[in-house]
């Protein structure tokens, strides 16, 4: 049985958030960064707290450590060796094989999170501006009486307009394909796979190929925790429409090079069953827009091109051992929308998401360094994911087509990495236990 009492709710609830805030802290010593803590912890909700108040509710709160941050905290140099090797490097330090060179390289990060001064994030999001902006004021009172706890930078979220669902700075429609969790509560929809065991994404709980073993200690520490990769994304939203109008003809043509390029429209239908036209009406059916495969339906790539973003970051029936690389995957966008017919305005624009797992290096990291930027994933010889791989101008994207395949060569940069971070995610106990940690027992 999942705790839900001791789990935080970003792992198990998506809340109906419009907006947000992030903000990334150090911690000067420890006493200053666990009375921080002691106080910060009372406002994070569980996931049966949010389970049974999400209507009424305004405020959603998380917070969670670098491994920099937990000894920072006071966490003794025993318990800390026993986190992965990866989590303890730090995203900073893997980002050769997350892909992070040339302008993704964190020599080039903001907001300090190339630090190793980053210590904790606090993850809120609200219901609406007004109550963004209440929380962060009472947050910025508290930071101004904790002097051993600095800011090093924040980051306000909103949801890009309309809001009729959930959608990036390019158009395409997010929160569509998310595994579900055994024990949840959840139903999968048609095509979204069995119920995964519940240790591929929560510490302490049996994984798809057996009980959970190799946990940091002491296991009140890791209990119902979970690791967090954090992407803060820049969208080239200029950039991005001028390459559809530069490399196809009508309106038309345009939506279905953009589609070809995610592996669904833009209203979020698949083209695995919609191939030549925009359905909304299928976009918006959770019953049937996940109800398809790739290698009965599309095993040449005819719908949806091998190398799309889609297909690269959830294989399906294609990928050996898929059910130990899902991952979870919360976040929001960040910075104004730019309407269609306005010119690249300079103002940065893009998501800031979390991807959840129980193993950095078998689900996240994996999937950076073979499914988005492995150049020959498929044997496909020359090409990245075309939306977040790391693009040199050299890359190539190649549309399956009759009787001529489609090969579009010198592809652009959509997207650029502006920061990054590895995060564990304490249970509820576990935040008590790393406030308390300097009391006498």
């Amino acid at each position: 049985m999942l705790e839900f009492d001791d789990i935080q709710h970003i792992l198990l609830t998506r809340v109906p958030a419009l907006t947000g805030r992030y903000e990334f802290l150090s911690f000067r010593n420890a006493a200053g960064g666990r009375a921080w803590l002691s106080v910060i912890r009372e406002k994070v909700q569980s996931a049966s707290e949010v389970r049974a108040s999400v209507e009424r509710e305004k405020r959603w709160v998380t917070v969670a450590f670098t491994w920099n941050g937990l000894r920072a905290l006071g966490v003794d140099e025993t318990s800390l060796a026993t986190f992965p090797e990866e989590f303890r490097q730090g995203m900073v330090a893997r980002g050769e094989m997350l892909g992070d060179t040339g302008a993704n390289h964190p020599g080039n990060w903001v907001g300090g999170l190339a630090s190793p001064s980053l210590h904790a994030i606090v993850i809120l999001f609200a219901g609406d501006e007004a109550e963004r902006e209440r929380c962060v004021v009472e947050h910025n009172k508290f930071i101004a009486q904790c002097r051993d706890v600095e800011v090093l930078s924040s980051l306000d979220l909103a949801a890009v307009p309309p809001f009729i669902y959930a959608h990036d700075h390019f158009g395409y429609r997010d929160r569509l394909s998310q595994p579900v969790i055994e024990g949840s509560g959840e139903v999968p929809t048609p095509g979204s796979g069995a119920p995964l065991k519940a240790g591929e994404f929560i510490l302490g709980y049996s994984d798809e190929s057996g009980p959970p073993a190799n946990l940091p200690q002491p296991e009140i520490l890791s209990r119902n925790g979970s690791y967090m990769a954090y992407r803060r994304l820049q969208e080239h939203v200029g950039r991005f429409r001028e390459f559809l109008r530069q490399n196809a003809g009508t309106p038309e043509e345009q939506e279905l090079l953009a589609a070809k390029l995610m592996g669904r429209w833009r209203s979020g239908a698949p083209l695995v069953l919609s191939p030549n036209k925009d359905d909304p009406i299928l976009a918006a059916d959770p019953q049937r827009n996940n109800d398809f495969n790739y290698k009965e339906m599309d095993p040449q790539g005819y719908a949806v091109p091998l190398g799309s973003h889609a297909r690269r970051m959830n294989p399906r029936d294609t990928a050996a051992n898929i059910n130990r690389r899902r991952m979870i995957r919360r976040g929001a966008t960040y910075g104004p929308h730019l309407p269609e017919d306005s010119p690249e305005d300079g103002v940065e624009r893009g998501i800031a998401a979390f991807v959840i797992c129980a193993s950095l290096i078998r689900q996240f990291e994996f999937a950076q360094n073979v499914w988005a930027n492995d150049r020959n994933f498929h044997e496909l010889g020359n090409e990245r994911d075309p939306v977040i791989g790391n693009q040199d101008g050299t890359l190539e994207f190649k549309i399956p087509k009759r009787p001529i395949r489609k090969k579009i060569t010198g592809l652009p940069v959509f997207t650029t990495v502006r920061g990054g971070a590895y995060f564990f995610l304490p249970g509820i106990k576990a935040l008590r236990y790393l406030a308390t940690l300097g009391d006498v027992r």
